[in-house]
């Protein structure tokens, strides 16, 4: 006999974006390396020298501390790099972007090669560098499928990341309106399922990404259907209170759209699989097709409402709405797969787009700013498959965003190997502090807590999988001042609403901040195995010739 579950699923989150150090907690590492070098000066200087090395060692460790404490503007460290960043692109030109056109380079550089003195010439090969093909957000991103009518299958070589195969799917979402809680439950177990199904050691999809768009309701089917359905001899009254009806209903609402992303990595598992379908990219065509046809059922299984594959054009017009709202987020008239990206300057905190709406003829313009959400920065507390509906649908936040947030898939025996680890050094460090007659505040309890419960979680039976994640927020607005102004919203919701206690704006890179809230996976880096985890896949080698599978 079964019996539905009533109370809906709570899950803790944040407290922790890491595992334990070899020193204990989640130090970075640019705190550690710093300390150790000061460390080994320090020494070298005093076996030299004697005592001024002791206070070289003491004076840098003092300083490393102070340049790399964590506060809500980030560190010391953070903010110079950011400076030192935003001058180095300004100076190469790559704050802007201008797509490629053959003949514009052409005159570029020709320009370029008839500049005249050192402004001249620096000004033209700035234009030089803003053409390029792909924008900062989509760099390195092409294309294995891109036909009509068929799935778009996106080839990823971002510059220092392993490529990947990515695809990106349409839904409509689990809840409708008020649900009960029963059906809140089935809907997070569905998704957990879809997860874990897909981070054992022998499935090929390593990431998943989802995209949430809020943007205000359109209200042109309505009037499509007013168009062709009126009545000819209807009074003019009638039709004016049908126009204020339309005209309330959407002032002031938003509506969500929402994707997700399935991410394939080029692996050495990936190509053996391939070589079962064919021989190189007709063998990958043809693993992709499962492979999509697999996703596609594990998401319908997941109740994510209606599921559709998006084709190369589709994924397209996605992205150029994202860069300029003004364009429907349908719109795929004027698409071209490998046309991604519309012309763009930077400012050091916000990607501005110049663009055209295609409804009106007008230039428009759009400032984008993108924030970073890390489980350290989220209060640890319970929470439902509820907790970002004020950033989804809150009143409070009246601007046009993305939300998304990338899940990187650990296997079941890695997670619960590092989980063991960092509950081991916790304990120690708990323990060391105790000994030390030093009071814990709070760091250690609750970092212990949260080894503690993802152990538990891990434990035989459960079928549970690891999982490391990451947030981004893309706001968007018409100008400067409205954007300072959505700024300062987000951050008042996401800390009362939500409990993140900080927002990391990613300033002094704004465009390809941008992409990581586009549907193209872009955002996350792989998960760095244990040894032990690196020897055992190496020991389960390829497939054999001879099997079918």
């Amino acid at each position: 006999m079964s019996t539905t579950q009533t109370r809906a699923i709570v899950r803790h989150l944040g407290g922790e974006s890491g595992h334990r150090s070899f020193f204990g907690g989640t130090h970075s590492k640019t705190r550690i390396a710093l300390i150790i070098g000061f460390v080994v000066v320090g020494m070298i200087v005093t076996i030299l020298a004697g005592w001024p090395g002791l206070l070289i060692g003491l004076g840098g460790v003092g300083v490393t501390m102070l340049v790399t404490a964590k506060t809500h503007r980030g560190t010391i460290v953070e903010r110079s790099r950011r400076r030192r960043r935003w001058k180095a692109r300004v100076a190469a030109g790559t704050d802007a972007f201008e797509p490629y056109d053959v003949a514009a380079w052409d005159q570029a550089e020709q320009a370029v090669r008839m500049a005249k003195g050192r402004t001249q010439k620096w000004e033209a090969q700035r234009t030089l560098a803003a053409m390029r093909a792909n924008p900062d957000g989509a760099d390195g991103m092409g294309w294995l499928e891109c036909g009509r009518g068929v799935p778009g299958i996106q080839w990823h070589a971002p510059i220092g990341e392993r490529g990947y195969l990515a695809v990106t799917f349409s839904v409509t979402g689990q809840l409708r309106g008020i649900e009960s809680t029963s059906v809140m439950t089935r809907a997070a177990e569905g998704w957990g399922a879809f997860l874990a199904s897909r981070a054992v050691p022998s499935v090929l999809v390593e990431d998943v990404q989802t995209m949430t768009r809020v943007l205000p309701a359109d209200t042109a089917l309505q009037e499509f259907w007013v168009l062709n359905s009126l009545d000819a001899d209807a009074p003019a009254d009638a039709i004016k209170s049908y126009e204020e009806v339309l005209a309330r209903t959407g002032d002031g609402a938003m509506v969500q759209r929402h994707f997700i992303t399935v991410k394939w990595p080029l692996s050495s598992a990936f190509y053996d699989a391939a070589r079962k379908y064919g021989e190189g990219r007709d063998g990958w065509r043809g693993l992709m097709r499962e492979e999509i046809a697999s996703a596609h059922r594990g998401l319908t299984e997941a109740r994510m409402g209606q599921v559709d594959v998006l084709s190369a054009r589709q994924v397209t017009a996605v992205m150029l709405h994202q860069q300029n709202p003004s364009r429907p987020i349908d719109y795929v008239a004027d698409v071209h797969p490998s046309r991604l990206g519309a012309r763009s300057h930077d400012e050091f905190s916000a990607h501005v787009v110049e663009g055209i709406d295609p409804l009106t003829g007008e230039p428009v313009e759009w400032w984008h700013r993108t924030a970073k959400i890390t489980a350290d920065a989220l209060a640890t507390a319970p929470r439902t498959q509820l907790w970002a509906l004020d950033l989804l649908i809150g009143r409070d936040v009246q601007f046009i965003r993305s939300v998304s947030f990338h899940i990187h898939l650990v296997p079941a025996g890695e997670a619960k190997a590092a989980a063991q680890r960092d509950l081991v050094r916790d304990q120690a460090e708990a323990i060391s502090k105790s000994e030390a007659g030093s009071v814990d505040l709070d760091e250690t309890g609750t970092a212990m807590s949260a080894s503690k419960r993802r152990r538990m979680d891990l434990r035989a039976g459960t079928g549970h999988h690891g999982a490391a994640w990451v947030g981004y927020v893309t706001i968007s607005t018409r100008s400067r001042d409205e954007l300072a102004r959505a700024s300062r919203q987000l951050e008042e919701t996401c800390a009362t609403g939500l409990g993140i206690e900080y927002l990391d704006w990613q300033d002094s890179f704004e465009a390809a901040a941008s992409g990581t809230t586009w549907p193209i996976g872009r955002g996350i880096t792989a998960h760095d195995s244990s040894f032990s985890a690196r020897v055992y896949r190496a020991l389960a080698g390829k497939s054999e010739k001879e099997a079918i599978s």
